[in-house]
């Protein structure tokens, strides 16, 4: 891989903001894998790590009246939007304070203060989901688009066909986000895909697509960002498909690579290219420092608060309960 900077040096400030951002996510997720095997968290997880910079690059460039449609693997885009850290660690707990009350657990996070739309487990509903509320926002005239992520398996389910034809038909504001990792579960790609010329499929809408191969947050950033400003101008979707590549199992806090359906040799690049170290070694150490003591109090804050807080009561149950 090669780092590919799409819009010359970044300033000092956008630097420190995504490093920030990246190394929460990372020390967030290294300590629910560490608790997981506690049984203390209640639900299935299924981290980012590896994947941060796709959500941290995009997320960067929202603003508090837009959304974003989130996946099962959903952490890192929660946190890139502002989700409440605390809130989502006590929802992995089961806890009553949780973002949905320790109802749904890692794969249902939902903070509509921070334009975060509820997660789901089943593969794809994030997709026409968006395109719902991005069309509410155009009739509503905010002047808010949507950020739409879905993994690579999801974009073969037939919602993502649907999903493009009428968001390109009414120009809706929706950024698609293809997080391609190569992997639907433990079947890959090639097995999947008759070629992997997925921008090429989407461009046939009218959408403009671009394919982001570097591994770079900045790169993605940047595609971001032009792409908010034109659907901000009314220009319709744009298709992102950024390759990454998820370090632990599908679902748990384990590696996998003894499985026999992938290579621990592909996780060594994306190592060496890890974009937490990369941005760490772009700013004054005394800085990184400072970051890293202020994430590691937030982490250890959140989880403090899942611990402590109560579980629902029994009679919770009869809540939104309508038949």
């Amino acid at each position: 891989m090669q780092n590919a900077a799409a819009a010359g040096t970044p300033s000092l400030e956008t630097v420190t903001r995504l490093y920030h951002q990246l190394r929460l996510i990372r020390v967030l997720e290294e300590e629910v894998a560490r608790v997981y095997p506690t049984d203390k968290i209640k639900s299935p997880v299924h981290l980012s790590i590896g994947q941060e910079f796709v959500s941290v690059g995009v997320c960067d460039v929202l603003q508090p009246r837009d959304h974003v449609s989130i996946t099962y693997r959903g952490h890192a885009a929660y946190i890139a939007k502002g989700g409440d850290m605390a809130a989502m660690v006590a929802e992995m707990y089961g806890r009553k304070a949780g973002c949905a009350q320790g109802r749904g657990g890692s794969m249902h996070l939902v903070d509509t203060r921070a334009g975060v739309i509820g997660g789901s487990a089943v593969v794809g509903t994030s997709i026409p989901i968006a395109a719902g509320y991005a069309l509410a926002d155009r009739r509503k005239g905010t002047g808010g688009v949507v950020a739409c992520f879905f993994g690579d398996g999801a974009s073969e389910e037939g919602c993502l066909a649907e999903t493009l034809n009428f968001a390109a038909l009414q120009k809706l504001p929706v950024l698609f986000v293809c997080e391609n990792n190569g992997y639907a579960i433990h079947e890959p790609r090639s097995k999947r895909w008759a070629t992997d010329r997925l921008c090429e499929r989407v461009a046939t809408y009218g959408i403009p697509a671009h394919h982001i191969t570097s591994g770079d947050v900045f790169e993605v950033r940047a595609r971001a960002e032009e792409a908010v400003r034109a659907m901000r101008d009314g220009g319709g979707p744009v298709f992102l498909e950024v390759d990454c590549y998820r370090w632990q199992e599908h679902v748990g806090p384990n590696q996998d690579y003894d499985q026999g359906y992938r290579s621990q040799a592909e996780l060594i690049p994306w190592i060496e290219d890890d974009q937490v170290p990369r941005l760490a070694r772009m700013l004054d150490p005394a800085v990184v420092e400072r970051i890293d003591s202020e994430v590691r109090s937030a982490v250890a804050a959140a989880f403090a608060f899942a611990e402590e807080t109560p579980f629902p009561d029994p009679e919770d149950l009869y809540d939104h309960v309508y038949a």
